[in-house]
């Protein structure tokens, strides 16, 4: 959705419409929408997480609202405004196109365990982005979150270099799984995951859900948007392209 609404902003006016952006992967049997309300309104405003939260209110299947962002205050309220399913709470730095890193414990992250009791008090299911290592995921538990959401930019690199580097690359994720399922987390992923990767990367252990954004939407450029999340549902469950 955040590249929908980048689209639509650089012409401004309404046009492509985030909700129907919706309506179109929710058709196409995408089971949750993922929003990143940025503070500087880049891509997706508040506005349209309210419009998306009571359009989702009106489907009868269970479709989930995840909602990423920096805990700052705006967006925290937001999240309980709208009783989003989950909230990836993502470290921000300034003048930065995408995310970067997961967190790292340390100062930045002390006031993180008050943010996750609130939304966790609210029904609200906390992921935190973190990196695949033993240290962030231990963080992660000991913060009190549900779950984890794993930073895959690095094997998505690695995948591209070759299937040894990939391998290799996707032996790390899986101890970083299986730690955070011992720890009683959840196992999420995102960042640069694409048909290709995929096909590796969805047999990572415990994993639940996968946020990807970019990659349809360069695909769905040329072959329309509800293809395209046919063609990623098709690879997480492991059919071949043409069913």
């Amino acid at each position: 959705m955040n590249k929908v609404a980048t689209l639509r902003n650089s012409r401004g006016g309404a046009v492509p419409s985030v909700l129907e952006a919706v309506e179109v992967c929710i058709a196409a049997g995408a089971p949750g929408i993922t929003v990143h309300p940025r503070a500087d309104r880049r891509h997706i405003t508040p506005q349209d997480v309210r419009a998306i939260a009571r359009a989702l209110q009106g489907k009868p299947q269970n479709v989930e609202l995840n909602i990423e962002g920096d805990p700052r205050p705006e967006l925290i309220d937001l999240v309980e405004e709208v009783g989003a399913d989950q909230c990836t709470l993502v470290p921000v730095v300034p003048g930065e196109v995408t995310s970067q890193a997961g967190w790292q414990p340390g100062p930045s992250t002390d006031p993180l365990p008050k943010v996750v009791a609130r939304l966790r008090g609210r029904g609200v299911r906390v992921s935190l982005f973190v990196d695949a290592a033993p240290e962030a995921i231990r963080w992660a538990a000991s913060s009190g979150a549900d779950r984890v959401e794993l930073y895959t930019e690095p094997f998505a690199r690695a995948f591209e270099l070759g299937p040894d580097l990939g391998r290799r690359a996707f032996a790390q994720f899986a101890d970083a799984a299986r730690l955070a399922h011992s720890l009683n987390l959840g196992v999420n992923a995102g960042h640069d995951l694409d048909l290709a990767n995929l096909t590796v990367f969805r047999d990572l252990p415990f994993l639940d859900e996968v946020s990807i954004g970019h990659a349809i939407i360069s695909r769905a450029v040329f072959v329309g948007l509800a293809t395209v999340v046919r063609e990623f549902l098709d690879v997480l469950a492991g059919r071949s392209a043409n069913g």
